[in-house]
């Protein structure tokens, strides 16, 4: 039974389509129908009862959030390729800018943009410059966060800073763009990015 990722083009799963192609494990897309709230029903709520995607359902394992996706991925379909070895000594960076995503990037912008105001020292994902030096520093040692080695943590950090860019949220560094024009040279991104530019032909973004 081939792994089924719960997608809509319009939202975080999009992402996820590079990370399945990535690691080549057959899957198949169930498009979840945004205008009909169909991540707000029942059956998809016995799935995730946060009623968000992406969502995978991989035989009797269902996983959600986006990062935690992508790390079950490379660990489960591609070991040692995409996903360092769990005595290797790239294991901590992979995981710490795998998370850094999630836990910084997404906040550290939602924060900036919003002009919310906060403690840097209380919210846990500090200040916006912190960050975006941070972000600098852990691209630096290029072309991949890892430095030669290409992850799962690109996939994860890179995707996220792409969405940043795009819709310019995130101030647009050289050495982001850089990155950015680098993540793109990936076959597993150019093709996802083609599967996911026809499901947007056809759907709508979601108003709420």
């Amino acid at each position: 039974m081939a792994l089924k990722l719960y997608y809509h083009p319009f939202s975080r799963a999009a992402n996820t389509v590079w990370a399945l192609e990535e690691v080549g494990c057959d899957y198949e897309l169930e498009l979840v129908d945004f205008k009909t709230k169909a991540h707000k029903t029942s059956p998809f709520l016995q799935l995730n009862p946060m009623g968000k995607l992406p969502t995978i359902v991989d035989g009797e394992v269902t996983v959600t959030e986006a990062a935690a996706i992508a790390l079950y991925l490379a660990d489960r379909y591609a070991p040692g390729k995409l996903a360092p070895a769990t005595d290797s000594p790239e294991r901590g960076a992979y995981l710490r800018w795998a998370l850094y995503a999630p836990s910084v990037i997404e906040p550290g912008c939602m924060a900036q943009a919003s002009q919310w105001t906060v403690s840097p020292s209380s919210a846990g994902f500090g200040t916006y410059t912190e960050m975006l030096t941070t972000i600098s520093q852990a691209i630096s040692h290029g072309p991949w966060l890892l430095g030669e080695s290409f992850s799962m943590a690109d996939v994860i950090f890179g995707g996220t800073l792409k969405y940043m860019l795009m819709f310019n949220i995130i101030e647009k560094r050289p050495e982001y763009e850089q990155y950015a024009e680098r993540l793109m040279t990936r076959d597993a991104a150019r093709k996802a990015e083609a599967i996911n530019a026809r499901y947007r032909e056809e759907q709508s973004p979601d108003p709420s």
